[in-house]
């Protein structure tokens, strides 16, 4: 019997890609729940294809064209965000890749833990939002969690077989982004479609923006102490341009444990719906004889201070990573737009968290009211802030 998996986010780069994983082992996989934002065009072509139970549209406003086009199939349809969460207690699937992009994950994501589902986590915001709190699901949980990220799935890789209690350090490598040989002043002036050019990797437009501003690398970090549960004195980030070791574990005893491959996710995410077992790939493989060299370099904060944010929000805890990545949620998309400059990214998240009440010991309740708070904040703060090109 094919193991049943739900795809939320299936129009983006990660679900699209999971799809394509599904389609090579269809004795293995079977994808019984497609959900996605807004692209109802892609999500009806999928459902065509895969022929879900049900197809889930966040946007109400594209319900009736993913209606008319599937129910003469006998696909079940549904709109909303409070469907798709729903959608996370039905029985007849046992895995969910979470690949939305952002706070959207984060609900969805409880209600599966508390449905004891399998997670194939691609959603890093769910774990920076609230990790204290779903952490603590998780304990209470049958559910489980596999990372899909590259460098968390290279942590997880890592780590399989050794005794957490002789971890001395995860190095999480980062690519540096386009802009990592540049200055501070030359960033200045940075326009979106130089940011969207990212070197290795091709992703979505947000997690784009956020590698060259370096804020994904901060979120990396956050995630790890969550997923791993290690203090952050034992996580740091490592530039390594070439993006084939994708990160990094550095025990007691001195040794260091490295997961290569190229940068391709199809890998991770292979991995993880092998439920951590290794699937057979007729992808190129890597050759290390084309990389005749490997670099590795130290981030540098004062030029990308979106990396500072991680120790903040780790040593302050409460509510703060929820204000980080609102906030970041809104300057991203002012700056896609050319309002905002590349450098009033930081500029508007340090000002929201100045300006949203700290909460200790926030509740989901919490979480969600501060999240939409500090939207409202952002966008206000985001028009009096000079547009990218003056």
């Amino acid at each position: 019997m094919p193991h049943n998996i739900a795809v939320l986010g299936s129009t983006g780069s990660i679900g699209t890609q999971t799809l394509d994983i599904i389609s090579q082992f269809p004795d293995r996989f079977k994808a019984v729940v497609l959900a996605a934002g807004s692209n109802v065009d892609l999500l009806i072509s999928q459902a065509r294809t895969h022929r879900p139970a049900i197809a889930i549209i966040a946007d109400e406003s594209k319900y009736a064209a993913l209606h008319e086009a599937l129910a003469p199939l006998g696909i079940e349809t549904a709109a909303g965000r409070q469907a798709l969460a729903d959608a996370m207690e039905r029985p007849d699937f046992d895995t969910v890749v979470t690949a939305t992009v952002g706070y959207s994950g984060l609900l969805p994501t409880i209600r599966a833990i508390r449905a004891g589902k399998q997670i194939a986590l691609a959603n890093k915001e769910t774990l920076v939002v609230a990790g204290e709190l779903v952490t603590r699901l998780l304990h209470e949980s049958t559910s489980t969690v596999i990372p899909v990220d590259s460098e968390h799935s290279a942590i997880y890789q890592c780590l399989k077989g050794e005794d957490p209690a002789t971890i001395k350090k995860l190095i999480i490598t980062a690519s540096g982004g386009p802009f990592r040989t540049w200055t501070f002043e030359q960033t200045a002036k940075v326009t979106a479609r130089e940011a969207l050019k990212h070197p290795r990797w091709q992703m979505g437009a947000k997690i784009t923006i956020d590698s060259a501003t370096m804020l994904n690398k901060a979120f990396e970090i956050i995630e790890a102490r969550w997923l791993f549960d290690v203090t952050p004195d034992k996580i740091e980030a490592v530039v390594h341009p070439q993006s084939i070791i994708h990160s990094m574990v550095e025990y007691i005893d001195g040794a260091v444990k490295a997961q290569l491959g190229i940068p391709d996710m199809h890998l991770p995410i292979r991995y993880a719906l092998g439920d951590a077992s290794r699937l057979t790939s007729g992808e190129r493989p890597l050759s290390l004889s084309d990389y005749a060299q490997l670099t590795f370099e130290t981030p540098d904060a004062e030029k990308f201070p979106c990396l500072t944010l991680a120790p903040y929000a780790l040593t302050r805890g409460g509510n703060s990573a929820c204000i980080i990545n609102a906030a970041n949620e809104v300057a991203v998309a002012a700056f896609l737009h050319d309002k905002l400059s590349f450098h009033g990214i930081y500029d508007l998240i340090t000002e929201a968290l100045d300006a949203i009440p700290y909460i200790a010991e926030p509740t989901l309740d919490d979480y969600v009211a501060t999240h939409h708070a500090t939207i409202e904040y952002a966008e206000n703060a985001a028009r009096k802030h000079k547009p990218q090109y003056v």
